[in-house]
């Protein structure tokens, strides 16, 4: 254990805090840890394996099927990869029939991505069963006073996504 900076010698939080509150360090590597094992349930309960796409394939799929007739540009600023990575999962994408390109009729230098109709059934199984997953796992486990509690979580969690704070590689945190 490091006495200085709250980690275990190796980067991870000591679990060290003020109290009975935990220290931001510590709630953030739980955090993290947290969301990493949700995302992974919920695509096993979901079937997203046995789809064969990659997680940056179905990203790419739902911002399609999400936001309509889109550009390769428009997809690699949103998801925040590079073109060519684009280029890449789009190919896979259509190679499975999942979305159609055409020019687009105001600009025929640009090309628009639409998801096809298999690719919208896809999205719609896949996020039924999750949902389905999700409702069970919390009528199961939680009382109803928890629910509330949770559903704050949630509120707190669409904040964090939102929020303009970026770190530098050092780790310092930064408003832009």
């Amino acid at each position: 254990m490091n006495d200085t900076d709250g980690t275990d010698g190796t980067g991870a939080p000591d679990g060290t805090g003020t109290g009975d509150v935990p220290d931001t360090v510590t709630t953030a590597h739980r955090l993290s840890v947290a969301i990493t094992r949700l995302r992974s349930r919920l695509r096993e309960e979901s079937g997203t394996h046995e789809a064969g796409l990659s997680i940056s394939q179905f990203s790419l799929l739902r911002r399609i099927t999400d936001e309509g007739p889109v550009t390769a540009a428009g997809l690699a600023a949103a998801e925040h990869v590079s073109p060519q990575s684009v280029a890449q999962n789009l190919t896979v994408l259509k190679a499975a029939g999942l979305v159609h390109t055409r020019r687009d009729p105001d600009d025929g230098r640009r090309t628009l991505i639409t998801a096809a109709d298999a690719g919208d059934a896809l999205l719609r199984s896949i996020r039924a069963s999750r949902t389905a997953w999700l409702v069970q796992a919390i009528e199961t486990l939680t009382e109803p006073g928890e629910r509330a509690t949770l559903d704050a979580a949630v509120d707190l969690l669409e904040r964090l996504i939102a929020s303009d704070v970026h770190t530098d590689r050092r780790g310092g945190g930064r408003r832009r």
